[in-house]
C-alpha cells in the first residue's frame, strides 16, 4: 500500500491523464457533495473542484512550489475503504505530488492538518493503479510536518 501512493506520486507527473469534461467534473462534484452532506462534512471547494476543510492551521510561512514537504496521510475511497496510509512523515518535493495536494500545500503552513476530497481530475486520472481503480474520488487527511 504504502509503495502504491509513493511511486504513483512520480508517476502522475511523468504520465498523462484523460481529460475530463465538464459534464464529467459535474458528475463528481454531485457525487462528492452527496458525500458530504450524508456525511455531514462542510467544507470549501477551490474553483479545480477541490473540496477539503483544514482541521488545524498551520503556523509559519506558506508552503511554495519549490519546497520539500514532510507530511503523513491517509487515504480512502468514498466508501470509506483505506488503499494507503502512511503515519512515518515521507517527504517530497511539492511540484512532484498529484494536483489536488499542490494546489492545497500552497495555502497551508508547517503543522497544519487538512481533510480534502479529490476529483479524478485533480488525483490519478485514469491511470489503473494497483490499489486505486481509474477514475476514482479519493479521500485524504493530511498533516505537515515540517518544510524545508
Amino acid at each position: 500500500m504504502k509503495k502504491t501512493i509513493t511511486a504513483c506520486l512520480l508517476l502522475i507527473a511523468l504520465v498523462a491523464c484523460k481529460t475530463y469534461t465538464e459534464d464529467d467534473k459535474k458528475s463528481f462534484d454531485l457525487t462528492i457533495t452527496s458525500f458530504l452532506n450524508k456525511q455531514h462534512i462542510t467544507c470549501q471547494k477551490t474553483a479545480s473542484g477541490l473540496y477539503y476543510k483544514i482541521i488545524q492551521p498551520g503556523k509559519g510561512e506558506y508552503i511554495k512550489f519549490q519546497d520539500i514537504v514532510s507530511f503523513s496521510y491517509r487515504g480512502s475511497f468514498l466508501d470509506g475503504k483505506l488503499f494507503d496510509k502512511q503515519v512515518k512523515p515521507i517527504e517530497f518535493p511539492v511540484k512532484e505530488l498529484i494536483p489536488a495536494w499542490k494546489e492545497i500545500l500552497l495555502e497551508l503552513q508547517p503543522g497544519a492538518e487538512i481533510y480534502m476530497v479529490v476529483p479524478p481530475h485533480l488525483g490519478y486520472g485514469d491511470n489503473d493503479l494497483d490499489d486505486i481503480p481509474p477514475h476514482s474520488i479519493l479521500v485524504f487527511k493530511m498533516k505537515i510536518h515540517s518544510v524545508k
